[in-house]
């Protein structure tokens, strides 16, 4: 049977997943999965990503080897990061968005353009974390000078793979430096902010070729030439959306996993000062769609929570941990989980409590409680983002679908659509691989039609499940 893989890399794991459609329906092989983990320099924090690249590779190996049918593959991963090349020549491990050196970047780029302005231009959400600030700080550290291409991480391994250098246009577009809405770079703001033009590689969509894999390549990993690469929605949260099986215009969506996305699907992007106040950000999306969306924590405070406990002797099981959390009482402290003091890694419970006490509220009694409020501070998060979108659209929200990782979690499922005040529809679990391999289909000629008949096979393949509201928080 014919199929295509996905290479789905998180900030915290990747994977690659194997589809294949039969009788209209999409089935999911999971082949291979491996961890993502940072690594601390004397410079600061980087991605390991020939670890990542290698993996990615023996995984699609061990696909083509097994599967005779295998004929392409995409790779999707977070947004913002890039690596720098001189020639064929990575120049360092590229730098971990959790750095710390970003804050000058902010510095250096609103003291040629003012965060209005920015916004007008690439209608984007404040992020010091944005590509645009991480090349302004990597300009001032001397480190763009031997540079001759920059490529966001799906395309660098893009690169290692076929020779293709190319930015693809769903994960350009979280840069900082696309117009938005616009087909190109913005070409006017590079020499403000002291870019070259030649550092930024052509554009593409998502559907486009970028051939087999190079030969020698092909023989380190096994992979034969019938496998070939194309693009997809490589920003991670565009294939994501890609797989939520969205059938109204009153829906929003929540992407949700190390980070939450909160959004909705619009035909052209809001760049009004009241979104940029709100903290939207307006993302390119497949087919010409744009995602926007609110950046909000995700699951990546009770991952490092958890990590914390663990440090200190204090091993939890998350499945006994959430159980233990829906029988907490629900009348627990929360928080403002966008605070910038909980980004970087460290110690998050001691940071949470501190953030309680700040603003006068008792420390959680025990784990299970602690858990408890971190869910409940998201669905907060997620109501208030909600109400946002219905204020700046126009739309009244008469549900949410909720994807990713999150939707295993049934208490925050559960909490979300009693806080939002509208049903929750949670899942499919893997939408970005989902999103991924759709896209690669309809690109192989497999299937065809526009996003509605690829969220139509999604929903015959994937049943999810729907949270009613058991206590309405609106008003």
């Amino acid at each position: 049977m014919t199929s295509v893989a996905a290479i789905d890399l998180g900030a915290t794991s990747g994977r690659v997943i194997v589809g294949e459609l039969e009788d209209g329906a999409l089935r999911l092989r999971p082949v291979a999965r491996f961890p993502n983990t940072p690594v601390r320099l004397a410079d600061g924090l980087h991605w390991d990503v020939l670890s990542l690249y290698t993996a990615a590779m023996r995984g699609l190996g061990e696909v083509a080897r097994a599967d005779e049918g295998l004929i392409g593959a995409a790779i999707d991963s977070w947004a913002v990061d890039y690596g720098l090349l001189n020639g064929n020549r990575l120049l360092g491990n590229p730098f971990h968005y959790r750095d710390a050196r970003n804050e000058q970047g902010v510095a250096r780029v609103h003291a040629a353009v003012s965060p209005e302005e920015l916004f007008r231009r690439n209608g984007l959400q404040h992020l010091p974390f944005n590509t645009v600030f991480q090349l302004a700080a990597a300009a001032a550290a001397g480190e763009l000078d031997e540079a001759e291409r920059m490529l966001l991480i799906p395309d660098l391994l893009g690169f290692w793979a076929t020779g293709a250098r190319v930015a693809e246009r769903t994960n350009a577009s979280t840069t900082g430096l696309l117009e938005v809405g616009g087909p190109d770079w913005d070409f006017a703001l590079l020499p403000r902010l002291g870019l070259r033009r030649d550092l930024l590689p052509d554009l593409v969509d998502p559907g486009t070729a970028l051939g087999p894999v190079l030969p020698e390549i092909a023989a380190e990993f096994g992979i034969p030439g019938r496998v070939r690469f194309t693009t997809v929605g490589s920003h991670d949260t565009a294939s994501a959306v890609v797989g939520v099986p969205m059938t109204r215009d009153d829906a929003a969506y929540i992407s949700c996993g190390t980070w939450s996305l909160v959004g909705a699907e619009l035909t052209a992007p809001i760049t009004s000062e009241a979104a940029r106040a709100a903290g939207f950000t307006n993302e390119g999306g497949v087919d010409g769609r744009t995602r926007f969306l609110k950046n909000v924590m995700g699951l990546w405070l009770l991952s490092e929570s958890v990590r914390a406990w663990e440090q200190v002797g204090e091993q939890q099981e998350l499945g006994a941990l959430l159980r233990q959390a829906a029988e907490a009482p629900a009348d627990v402290p929360t928080f403002d989980v966008n605070d910038p003091r909980l980004l970087a890694p460290g110690d998050m419970p001691t940071r949470i409590e501190a953030l309680l006490v700040e603003r006068g509220s008792r420390v959680p009694a025990s784990i299970p409680e602690f858990v408890r409020g971190v869910l409940q501070s998201l669905a907060n998060a997620y109501a208030d983002a909600v109400r946002d979108i219905e204020r700046l659209t126009g739309r009244p929200i008469r549900r949410v679908h909720l994807v990713g990782g999150g939707a295993q979690n049934a208490l925050l499922c559960q909490l979300t659509a009693d806080t939002v005040g509208v049903p929750v529809v949670a899942g499919p679990v893997e939408a970005t691989a989902i999103g991924n391999l759709l896209v690669q289909a309809r690109t192989h000629g497999l299937m065809t039609g526009d996003l509605e008949s690829l969220r139509a096979v999604i929903a015959r393949s994937f049943p999810p499940r729907t949270y009613a509201v058991r206590t309405s928080a609106r008003g």
